[in-house]
């Protein structure tokens, strides 16, 4: 997991900024997908928008600040109105979220697959203002962008996994016939409260399950794209 709990404030401020702009691409892309497919309900809501403020949900907010992991509000959506159908509409507007995030990975890898920007910090800061940054003397636009690349990938491969309520579960539900499609739609909450359950266990029991599934593919999507070290090992 994250752990933002148990690092440096200069890393939380980092890790705190990266996860903002990651969810915000994601939940944003879920409502420009739903829009684009017929369904004018995120728009009406808010949602095409880049703003955190638009996505933020306040359980997930504080699983964030204590956990390290959380997630945004949920574009709410009016399936029937998707214009492939309720089934495959959604499927893509599931997809649209850890697309926007692996697309937002790559495009920023760039510049660090290059070295176009150092990890090490690009702006001193006056040392006035070092008193709560004991570990890091500096800040800069290079160690964002890693966690920007970084969150953005982890994000992805946890949204993809096939369980609800995450994206993953609806592109496998597509294949079910429409009464089971719809009786799983309707106890989701049962699996968010699993993996809320999950998210913890990692956390405060060290059982590492969703960390074990989720970040071998990241770290291997990392090393593809910047040819860099992980910046988190496991």
């Amino acid at each position: 997991m994250l752990l933002i709990g148990t690092v440096d404030f200069t890393l939380f401020l980092y890790l705190f900024g990266a996860l903002l702009i990651s969810l915000s691409v994601h939940e944003a892309s879920h409502a420009l997908a739903a829009y684009w497919l017929g369904d004018p309900t995120p728009k009406n809501a808010g949602r095409l928008s880049l703003n955190p403020m638009a996505h933020l949900e306040p359980l997930g907010v504080v699983m964030i600040l204590l956990v390290g992991l959380g997630w945004g509000k949920p574009v709410q959506i009016d399936a029937e109105k998707l214009k492939p159908g309720p089934k495959i509409g959604m499927a893509l507007v599931a997809a649209a979220g850890p697309l926007s995030n692996i697309l937002l990975a790559v495009a920023l890898s760039i510049p660090l697959r290059l070295h176009w920007l150092r990890l090490y910090g690009d702006i001193r800061v006056p040392p006035e203002f070092l008193t709560d940054l004991p570990a890091i003397g500096y800040i800069g636009l290079g160690p964002f962008v890693q966690w920007i690349v970084w969150l953005s990938l982890a994000l992805a491969v946890f949204n993809l996994i096939p369980m609800n309520p995450l994206d993953g579960s609806r592109l496998w539900q597509i294949i079910l016939p429409t009464e089971w499609y719809y009786r799983i739609a309707r106890v989701e909450i049962v699996g968010l409260f699993f993996m809320i359950g999950l998210i913890l266990a990692d956390r405060f029991l060290g059982t590492n399950i969703i960390a074990g599934v989720i970040f071998p593919p990241v770290e291997f999507l990392w090393r593809a794209l910047t040819g860099m070290t992980p910046p988190i090992r496991f």
